[in-house]
């Protein structure tokens, strides 16, 4: 049976080698309650790496689906701040149309300033329709320029949609064409209020009548405008919510995989010490003096 011989020199590097690795150890726990992290280069773990890289990129994506969300559900909130606006202006004007056609407590003077009344609203209806959102038309579709209408209510903006990411694949759109919302050129909120206004002016009963029936579609045509603009915001806040959701999920499992356990990494170098000193006093007590020790 063959005696393997143990030599001072063997002895001793192994000793020392077991005391390193038990330092590197104590080094290693020290730096994770250091940073908080179990993750402080790719070598301490190529897989978990490879998991929070995933994750990471994930979280990219669902922050910025939140960002435009939340992007979105602003423009929707103009629009709807405005339609709610133009509604007001339009059945105010028809009060007027209708205290106008009672033409026998009506003189001309008092058409006068019911007609002044109804230029008022019409100035004030363009306005409404240039609502902006971070200098924006929200009317005014994909136009480079700053307003959706000129100040005689022609449509300047270039139609289009503008949409948003809210989802992976998922777009929507979060504006509203002016002429969708307030008629098409000839045939427009703006027109009927101009027409209205001359037909006061000149005590025009069929005139009234005509306006007072315009403007009743226009009343028709912001509600249902507004209602459909509601849909897509409630989705919006839906996909708003969902990303809030996804980004805690997402970010609790990347915790789970970068950061440490504080308390059990606390108890862990605890321990690692003391096997550390437990270590360097048995390798003491296990170190025979050499022959230089003998020679001094």
């Amino acid at each position: 049976m063959a005696i393997q011989r143990i030599t001072q020199n063997m002895l001793t590097q192994r000793s020392l080698g077991s005391l390193q690795g038990a330092l590197g150890r104590v080094a290693r726990l020290q730096e994770q309650l250091s940073t908080g992290r179990v993750l402080n280069r790719p070598s301490d773990s190529p897989t978990d790496t490879t998991s929070a890289m995933r994750l990471r990129s994930s979280l990219a994506d669902v922050k910025q689906f939140g960002r435009n969300a939340s992007d979105g559900a602003a423009w929707l909130a103009q629009i709807d701040s405005a339609l709610t606006a133009a509604t007001d202006q339009t059945r105010r004007a028809r009060d007027l149309g209708l205290q106008g056609a009672n033409q026998g407590a009506m003189g001309p003077a008092a058409r006068e300033a019911l007609a002044t009344e109804v230029d008022q609203i019409r100035e004030g209806m363009i306005t409404t329709a240039n609502a902006t959102y971070l200098g924006r038309p929200v009317f005014g579709g994909v136009t480079a320029g700053g307003t959706a209408y000129d100040t005689t209510g022609t449509y300047v903006g270039t139609p289009g949609a503008v949409n948003r990411t809210v989802a992976d694949g998922v777009k929507i759109a979060v504006n509203v064409d002016g002429q969708t919302a307030f008629g098409p050129a000839g045939n427009s909120v703006f027109d009927h209020l101009a027409a209205l206004s001359t037909a006061l002016r000149a005590g025009n009963q069929a005139g009234i009548t005509a306006g007072l029936g315009s403007l009743g579609v226009d009343l028709d045509r912001f509600t249902t405008t507004q209602a459909e603009a509601g849909t897509r915001q409630k989705r919006v806040e839906y996909a708003q919510q969902a990303a809030g959701d996804d980004e805690l999920k997402l970010t609790t499992s990347l915790s789970s995989v970068e950061n440490a356990d504080l308390p059990k990494t606390m108890v862990d170098l605890q321990m690692q010490q003391v096997a550390y000193q437990a270590a360097l006093g048995a390798t003491a007590k296990v170190m025979q003096p050499s022959l230089m020790d003998f020679l001094r």
